[in-house]
């Protein structure tokens, strides 16, 4: 699966999930990230710097995804193989 089929295959499951996610530019100041979940006004949110890889895209949104309920949601195998990756990482 291409880098750019992962990442529009992980943005449908976060949308399913009620997940916004957002390109910006994130290279401000001393500060330099590619991206990541957090919650603004109870809202949860996956903001990627728009300069980002295809690769790092999917890589930051399957890291996202991660830790969420997902099984309710359609993921092709190598996108929930992604997301099971980085939720074992976390817990192991």
């Amino acid at each position: 699966m291409k880098p750019e089929q992962m990442t529009e295959a992980l943005e449908t499951a976060a949308s399913q999930l009620g997940v916004k996610v957002r390109y910006d530019a994130l290279t401000a100041g001393a500060v330099v990230s590619a991206g990541g979940l957090c919650r603004v006004k109870g809202q949860w949110w996956v903001i990627i710097d728009k300069k980002s890889s295809p690769s790092e895209r999917a890589s930051i949104l399957a890291e996202a995804l991660a830790r969420f309920d997902t099984d309710s949601v359609f993921l092709p195998p190598k996108a929930r193989e992604a997301v099971q990756l980085h939720r074992s990482s976390r817990t192991g």
